[in-house]
């Protein structure tokens, strides 16, 4: 009985200790970027997981990675020199633009995506060690040339650790304002307004059009040549992981659709992975249009045809809201390749601040 007894307090507090991420006798995990000490906080302190210890994918970016992070659908990129990693943490599954796939996945702890340190280092070419350190450990991810034994770098790095380290500890300090009672949340107004679906194509204005969303909390359909596609696999990533949808611009002047559209399908899944039934045709017959129905694609049919007209400033902006407003309920445009960052940003705002939503297609409708 008394055993009994005794195994299920111990079976309570192995329990207790899993499910509290407490730091025993105050050490951290410190992360370094080449020569860089990063700051320590809870929210990106790095843990072991499944026998791989996992750093925040943002620790990448000081190395030259870009990480492109779609939280709403559980999708992040990670590229370099057009090498890249596409994680679904919905499926648990990691792959390379070939199809190649890695393991382990990527975890979210809070708002924070964190991916196995060794895995990633590996695949982009960096190096990657850990060592025992003052007031805890030392993560230490750099360039195969950085010149420097892990040692020395730890000796060279004392003077960083203990000023992140003390920063991170008087952080921690619980304030007097931390047992004061919150202030009541403010209720969020609702606004009941239009999904906008603004349907761009693909050019040399596409980057900024997304830097343009991005901000803004907004998303668009971006339909794409497949020469677009074929030299543009770095944008097709970020448009993707970032949540904004791709469709293919099929024109019946440069050769066969069924030759086109092979082209932009199999650029589109070696950037990323992924299909579309999204397109878009130009110089096409309704025969052909038929045709790419019946094999389950789905052809634009922009509620208003606004290609034939600038959005490149606010008086332009103003204009096509006003359009917009008059058809009442959702609306999908067809803006082509009139759009430039200023004006879309003009109609982002006006459209925000009149209570519409610009979202992206999808193909159910």
């Amino acid at each position: 009985m008394k055993k009994r007894w005794a195994a299920g307090i111990l079976c309570i507090l192995l329990l207790f200790q899993l499910s509290s991420p407490v730091r025993a006798a105050g050490k951290v995990y410190f992360v370094a970027a080449e020569e860089s000490v990063l700051p320590l906080s809870d929210a990106s302190m790095p843990f072991w997981h499944g026998g791989y210890l996992y750093v925040a994918a943002s620790v990448f970016t000081n190395l030259g990675v870009s990480v492109i992070n779609n939280t709403a659908k559980g999708l992040m990129v990670l590229e370099k020199e057009r090498r890249a990693l596409l994680f679904d943490r919905n499926k648990g599954t990691v792959q390379d633009s070939s199809g190649t796939s890695y393991a382990p996945g990527a975890v979210q702890s809070g708002g924070t995506v964190f991916v196995p340190a060794s895995m990633v280092a590996g695949f982009f070419g960096l190096q990657y060690s850990v060592t025992d350190v003052p007031n805890g450990t030392l993560v230490w991810l750099r360039s195969p040339d950085f010149g420097m034994s892990i040692r020395s770098f730890a000796n060279a790095a004392t003077y960083s650790m203990e000023e992140r380290y003390s920063a991170y500890i008087k952080d921690s300090q619980p304030s007097v304002s931390d047992s004061e009672e919150p202030a009541p949340e403010t209720p969020a107004v609702s606004t009941a307004g239009a999904r906008i679906h603004l349907c761009l194509e693909g050019d040399s204005r596409t980057g900024g059009l997304l830097d343009v969303l991005d901000r803004a909390g907004s998303w668009a359909t971006f339909y794409c040549t497949p020469e677009f596609m074929e030299e543009n696999g770095a944008l097709l990533r970020r448009m993707t992981a970032s949540g904004h949808t791709v469709g293919i611009l099929l024109d019946g002047a440069a050769g066969s659709p069924e030759e086109l559209l092979k082209r932009a399908e199999d650029a589109l899944y070696r950037a990323t992975l992924g299909k579309t039934r999204l397109i878009c045709l130009r110089n096409a017959d309704e025969r052909t249009a038929q045709t790419l129905k019946q094999a389950g694609y789905c052809p634009l049919s922009p509620d208003l045809d606004r290609s034939s007209y600038k959005l490149e400033s606010a008086s332009n902006a103003a204009s096509l809201l006003k359009r917009i407003t008059n058809r009442r309920g959702d609306v999908s445009v067809w803006l082509g390749a009139t759009a430039s960052a200023a004006g879309l940003r003009e109609f982002v705002a006006a459209a925000r601040k009149a209570g519409h939503d610009c979202r992206s297609l999808t193909e159910t409708g």
